[in-house]
C-alpha cells in the first residue's frame, strides 16, 4: 500500500507554484502510461522478461567521478524503471531509487527482484523527497540522462538535494547537453526517410531550436522516445528547458560547491542514424566530423 503522500503529490511539493504542481501531476500520469511501453521496448532491453543490464547506461568517466561506492548510501532521483539504479547496488552501495510514477516504481521493484539485487524504491515527487524519505541523508545523490527536463524549478530542486545530502556528500548529474536539444537533422536533397525511427541516411545537423530556450513547453504525443506501441491515454506532458547556467547557479545557490564539469561527444543511445558505436557501447558522430558536446556531467559537494 502506498503512503498517503503518494496520492497527494501536488499538495505540498517543495514550495512549487500551484500551476507547476498541476503540471507535474499531468507528468505523473504520462509516466505511468509510458511504463508498460518501456518495459516491452527494445530500447531498455527488458522485453521477454530479460534482466536489466545497467552497465550500458554509464560512461566509464562516471564511475571515475563517483569513486568507491561500497557501503555508501546512494539515492537515485527520478529513477524511472531503475535500470540504472541497480548498478549502484551491484557496486556495494545501499541504494534507494525515487520516482514520481507509481507504475514505474512497481516495475523497478520487479526488475530488482528479477536481478536478485537489493534496492529500495520510493514513490514520490522529487520535490517531496526529503519528507518522503523521512529526513534520511545520503552520501551520493545521482540524477540525469533526461531527468531535469521534467523539473519546473531548479532552485527548489537544489534546496531539496541539500537536505538529502550528508555533510561532505556528493551530487552527481549526468545530463543531456542543451546543445543536443538545439540540433536537428536536415536531410540532403533527394534523401528519403529511413523507416526505422524516421531517421535519414544522409543528415546535416543544424541549429534548429533556440539553444537558450527556457520556460514551459506543453507537448502531446502518442509515442515515447522508445520503440513500442502507442500510449493508452495520458498523452499530454510538460517539459522545461534548462541551460548549463541554470543548473550550475541553482546548485551553487543551494550552498553546494561545484568540483568538476565534464562535456562529452558521446551518448548512451543512438540519437541520429549515422552515429557510430564506441568500444564502450555508447554512440558518437563519425570521427571525421567535428566533436560537439552532447552530454555533460557535474559533480558538486555539500
Amino acid at each position: 500500500m502506498r503512503r498517503c503522500f503518494d496520492n497527494r503529490m501536488t499538495e505540498a511539493s517543495g514550495g512549487l507554484a500551484p500551476a507547476h504542481q498541476d503540471m507535474m501531476r499531468v507528468n505523473e500520469l504520462n509516466w505511468d502510461a509510458r511504463t508498460s511501453v518501456h518495459i516491452a521496448s527494445r530500447y531498455y532491453g527488458l522485453e521477454e522478461g530479460k534482466a536489466p543490464d545497467p552497465s550500458r547506461w554509464f560512461a566509464p568517466f562516471e564511475w571515475d567521478d563517483l569513486g568507491e561506492l561500497k557501503d555508501l548510501d546512494v539515492l537515485h532521483l527520478q529513477c524511472h524503471l531503475g535500470t540504472e539504479t541497480i548498478a549502484f547496488a551491484q557496486r556495494g552501495a545501499r541504494t534507494v531509487g525515487l520516482d514520481i510514477s507509481g507504475d514505474a516504481i512497481d516495475a523497478a521493484r520487479d526488475l530488482a527482484t528479477r536481478a536478485a539485487i537489493p534496492v529500495e524504491y520510493v514513490h514520490a515527487n522529487v520535490y517531496d523527497a526529503p519528507r518522503a524519505l523521512e529526513g534520511r541523508q545520503f552520501d551520493i545523490i545521482y540524477t540525469g540522462k533526461g531527468a531535469l527536463y521534467y523539473l519546473p524549478d531548479l532552485n527548489a530542486w537544489a534546496k531539496a538535494i541539500t537536505q538529502l545530502l550528508r555533510p561532505g556528500g556528493k551530487l552527481y548529474i549526468a545530463e543531456f547537453h542543451p546543445l543536443l536539444n538545439a540540433l536537428r537533422p536536415r536531410p540532403h536533397d533527394g534523401d528519403g526517410p529511413d523507416l526505422v525511427g524516421h531517421h535519414y541516411e544522409a543528415e546535416e545537423l543544424v541549429i534548429g531550436h533556440d539553444y537558450l530556450a527556457n520556460g514551459t513547453i506543453q507537448r502531446e504525443s502518442t509515442h515515447t522516445y522508445t520503440d513500442g506501441p502507442a500510449l493508452e491515454g495520458s498523452t499530454e506532458f510538460f517539459e522545461w528547458m534548462h541551460g548549463l547556467d541554470d543548473v550550475i547557479n541553482a546548485v551553487i545557490g543551494a550552498g553546494l560547491r561545484v568540483e568538476a564539469l565534464r562535456e562529452t561527444h558521446q551518448l548512451p543511445w543512438r540519437r541520429w542514424h549515422r552515429m557510430e558505436s564506441t568500444p564502450d557501447g555508447w554512440w558518437q558522430l563519425p570521427a571525421n566530423e567535428p566533436r560537439i558536446p552532447l552530454l555533460y556531467a557535474l559533480l558538486a559537494r555539500k
